[in-house]
């Protein structure tokens, strides 16, 4: 039978809000040696995520776009947006500042095997895991699927 994502997710994860100060996230995620944190609002629900990869920016800091000079006119080689962004999530002070606005969720009733595709399609290393009202419960890594195909090939069932 195949499983759920409910059956092997991690409960009642650790979340941030978005006017979570910056310190204490990356202060939970080094405690709890975790890669990344649900954004939730004061409802619970998802609005983003905060990841390792998201703080790179506090520590790389934004680089300048590249540009040359015609006639006394500054040509951009590179969109100046982007440097706008990258230096916003460098300067930021709250985790709304420096989270993904997108967050990569799944139903908690969902087939494990579509959400290891999802994972593989999105190249992202967690799903946010929601109740049917959008709420989160869960999180499911890409580890805790890995744990479960060692745990079903010990068993000789596939996924």
């Amino acid at each position: 039978m195949a499983k759920t994502v409910a059956e092997i997710m991690t409960s009642d994860p650790l979340v941030a809000m978005p006017d979570t100060p910056l310190k204490e996230a990356i202060q939970l995620l080094a405690d709890n040696r975790i890669s990344g944190l649900p954004v939730v609002d004061s409802d619970g629900k998802a609005v983003g995520e905060l990841s390792e990869t998201d703080l790179m920016w506090q520590a790389s800091g934004a680089t300048l776009p590249a540009y040359i000079m015609l006639l006394d006119s500054v040509i951009y080689l590179t969109n100046p947006g982007r440097y706008n962004q990258e230096l916003h999530k460098a300067l930021g002070q709250t985790v709304a500042d420096v989270m993904s606005h997108k967050a990569h969720t799944i139903g908690a009733k969902g087939d494990l095997k579509k959400a290891a595709q999802i994972m593989h399609d999105e190249q992202v290393r967690r799903l946010i895991v929601v109740d049917e009202n959008d709420k989160v419960v869960g999180i499911l890594t890409r580890g805790d699927i890995v744990r479960e195909m060692a745990s079903s090939y010990g068993q000789g069932a596939p996924l």
